[in-house]
């Protein structure tokens, strides 16, 4: 089973702009099928983690929280903590779809993270960053 750009963007409820730049940066990997990218399941499900949705284009009702947290006057070693805690409490399992990116910008001195998942596993998340970010 392939994928399109388009429906990999809509399972991680991301915009077709970011999936592409994903494989353009070698994050996901993709064949190029003309003038257009496919994803294999198997590569969807190793870049998430989880399942990949083949709904037939009939798609179950579920819903999902993007969230952009960002922690000012932040050194690298605190953003590495952070980072590492999130990213140690994701791959524990059993939390449902949920994936977090982060990124720091050493010149601000901040950190962004980036959360997708269930919004009730999300808002737990988000009081865990709290949490570290007072820390």
């Amino acid at each position: 089973m392939l994928f399109s750009v388009e429906q990999v963007a809509e399972q991680l409820g991301l915009h077709v702009r970011t999936v592409r730049s994903y494989v353009r940066d070698g994050k996901l990997n993709a064949v190029r099928i003309g003038k257009q990218y496919r994803i294999s399941r198997e590569d969807l499900e190793a870049f998430t983690g989880i399942p990949a949705v083949d709904d037939g284009g009939a798609s179950e009702r579920r819903v999902e929280v993007s969230s952009i947290v960002q922690v000012d006057a932040i050194d690298r070693a605190g953003a590495d903590r952070i980072s590492t805690h999130l990213g140690a409490a994701v791959s524990q399992g059993g939390l449902g779809r949920l994936r977090v990116e982060s990124a720091y910008d050493e010149d601000r001195s901040s950190l962004k993270l980036i959360i997708l998942g269930e919004p009730e596993v999300t808002a737990d998340l988000l009081r865990v960053v709290a949490l570290l970010a007072k820390a």
